[in-house]
């Protein structure tokens, strides 16, 4: 019988444990491909658990091994280590200590959550064969699992299965989520330059203005989904950054529009990135 978390040896409980890695992480948060404190504390971590520890795939990345009680398979379990550029603006203790950057997608709790799981089955050894911890650098728009694979992950650990989980704010506490197909989209992303030609607010008609046909861009991108998507697929198109202009009575000469699109299926995929062409 594998005995309850709390019951675990090695010092704190295995909750007092996950919720200290995660604060010292969520306090220190890292940006894609320079997770260097925070891959130093996953490797001392699972160093301290017995484990043989690989470092350097993708750059920042950490791999731990540990091996069961007899011969059988072997799986990976991962979790992704980067921050977000974004202020904090909260007043727990633990917040942001970096100005400018801030764990507000949940990484630190995914690599609280898999280090929970490595002192875990480190403890109790209750499985056959081998267990990969991998803990991912550069998730957020950067391809570190790409590149972690293009360094040899998975010729160096091979695995029957490789899995990951993410954390979900909507969902009741202690409660997970799972259903066939894919869950997690393909993610793509698109930058739209308009250029005119700038002149005074105050006289339009001598310039071309590239912030009205951005305007009209960004209305005409949401029909991308609606109407050319079949309504059985999913899809979804969103601008997330507008740039133009310096003052209030000077049309610029450009504008720059960036956004990300969403899908399951290499299909749609294609689909989307031609419709957004055509629009533009």
């Amino acid at each position: 019988m594998i005995p309850p978390l709390v019951e675990l040896a090695g010092g704190s409980s295995l909750h007092d444990a996950m919720v200290g890695w995660r604060r010292e992480i969520h306090a220190n948060p890292e940006l894609a491909f320079a997770e260097h404190r925070t891959a130093d504390l996953v490797a001392r971590v699972l160093g301290d658990l017995g484990m043989a520890v690989d470092r350097g795939l993708g750059g920042t990345g950490v791999v731990g091994t540990l091996e069961g009680r007899g011969p059988g398979g072997a799986i990976a379990l991962r979790a992704d280590m980067d921050a977000l550029p974004l202020e904090e603006k909260t007043d727990v203790p633990y917040r942001s200590r970096v100005p400018g950057r801030m764990h507000a997608c949940g990484h630190d709790g995914h690599v609280a959550m898999l280090l929970g799981a490595a002192r875990h089955l480190a403890a109790t050894r209750a499985f056959a064969g081998k267990v990969h911890f991998v803990f991912q650098p550069a998730e957020e728009n950067e391809g570190g699992g790409r590149v972690m694979v293009a360094d040899g992950l998975l010729e160096r650990f091979p695995v029957h299965a490789v899995f990951g989980l993410h954390n979900w704010p909507g969902l009741a506490a202690g409660s997970f989520a799972v259903h066939d197909g894919p869950v997690m989209a393909a993610f793509d992303v698109f930058e739209i330059t308009v250029r005119g030609r700038g002149g005074h607010g105050a006289m339009p008609q001598l310039a071309v203005d590239p912030v009205v046909a951005a305007a009209q861009m960004v209305l005409a991108l949401q029909t991308v989904v609606s109407r050319n998507v079949s309504p059985v697929e999913s899809a979804v198109v969103s601008v997330t950054e507008v740039k133009a202009g310096h003052t209030w009575n000077v049309i610029p000469d450009e504008v720059l529009l960036r956004g990300t699109t969403r899908s399951f299926r290499p299909e749609v995929r294609d689909l989307v990135q031609a419709a957004v062409r055509r629009v533009v």
